[in-house]
């Protein structure tokens, strides 16, 4: 486990010399990483989500592609075409941006259904089928999705059924000020993200998705994570619950947090951590409960009170031991 934090916490400190004051969410991200899991970033033009995508993919040496989203992009610019050579007289794969180890879909929402649509087999599948022939991506493989909750004109909104397939939903927010003032200076010159060099190989990334597989879940931990997400069901605010994915997500995920830590064990203050970006994507939350300004974030914390870990014998490491 020395490993996995050793080489995890000299990842995120290279990601951070571009992103400034943003400690936990960089973590969350190398969390999604190391599950193999994809992400989704939240918010306003101009915080970061792009430069994060670009500093963890130079960080691990991964090749990185980024897709624009627009309304008039087609699934074939995504996933790739086949296209008629006249000397072989055959047709001859192109594969498309969706064909590489870190994928920036940028602006994901501005994009219609039908090429949202593309990216579901290779999220979930990590494969690609295109003219009945199926591609596999190259791994790792992370999708890095960014939207602007503020702006909805020429917009469509991610179905269910893609939100449930992002591991983890970030929101980078604004810097303080005393961290902007750090990003102006260290900017005058040129981009830090321009001096990011390779800290741990695709080989290391692949030994630590492997070892944070290892980490030990208690059964007390396990059914801890099962209560919380079947209480998303049984809320009176929310028309439709977490999935059973969203259960196998917290799960996983908190294995990596642990393993970030320096734990082999997980315990319930780790998926207390997690279960807010893990969870809170999945929610759909009923319209007269809208109408009172009842958010999915608001939601989580109130079933974090709600269910308590003692229930079931739960918030013990090991040695059975609580932890303080």
């Amino acid at each position: 486990m020395a490993q996995i934090q050793e080489s995890g916490e000299r990842v995120v400190a290279n990601v951070e010399r571009v992103i400034v004051g943003k400690h936990h969410e960089v973590r969350l991200a190398m969390v999604a990483l190391l599950c193999q899991g994809h992400l989704l970033i939240e918010d306003v033009p101009g915080t970061g989500k792009t430069v994060l995508a670009k500093a963890i993919a130079r960080s691990l040496g991964c090749s990185f592609r980024r897709i624009q989203f627009t309304p008039d992009l087609l699934p074939s610019d995504v996933t790739g075409l086949s296209i008629y050579n006249q000397k072989t007289q055959e047709f001859e794969f192109k594969p498309g941006p969706i064909m590489a180890q870190i994928v920036l879909a940028d602006e994901i929402n501005r994009a219609t259904p039908k090429t949202q649509s593309a990216l579901l087999e290779a999220m979930e599948e990590h494969q690609a089928t295109v003219d009945g022939t199926t591609y596999k991506m190259p791994e790792p493989f992370l999708v890095i999705a960014t939207q602007n909750p503020i702006e909805y004109e020429g917009t469509f909104a991610l179905p269910e059924a893609q939100l449930d397939r992002f591991m983890l939903r970030l929101r980078l927010g604004y810097p303080e000020p005393l961290e902007e003032i750090v990003i102006l200076d260290e900017q005058k010159h040129a981009h830090p993200l321009d001096e990011i060099q390779e800290v741990a190989s695709v080989e290391d990334l692949h030994s630590m998705q492997q070892g944070v597989r290892e980490i030990y879940v208690d059964s007390a931990v396990s059914d801890y994570i099962v209560r919380l997400v079947n209480a998303t069901r049984g809320h009176p605010d929310i028309y439709l619950g977490a999935s059973p994915r969203g259960s196998l997500a917290l799960y996983r995920a908190g294995q990596a947090y642990a393993a970030l830590q320096g734990r082999d064990y997980v315990i319930p203050d780790d998926i207390k951590a997690l279960a807010e970006p893990a969870l809170a994507h999945r929610l759909i939350i009923k319209t007269a409960a809208t109408i009172r300004d009842v958010d999915q974030v608001a939601l989580i914390h109130e079933l974090l009170e709600s269910v308590s870990i003692e229930a079931s014998g739960a918030g013990r490491d090991r040695s059975g031991v609580r932890p303080v």
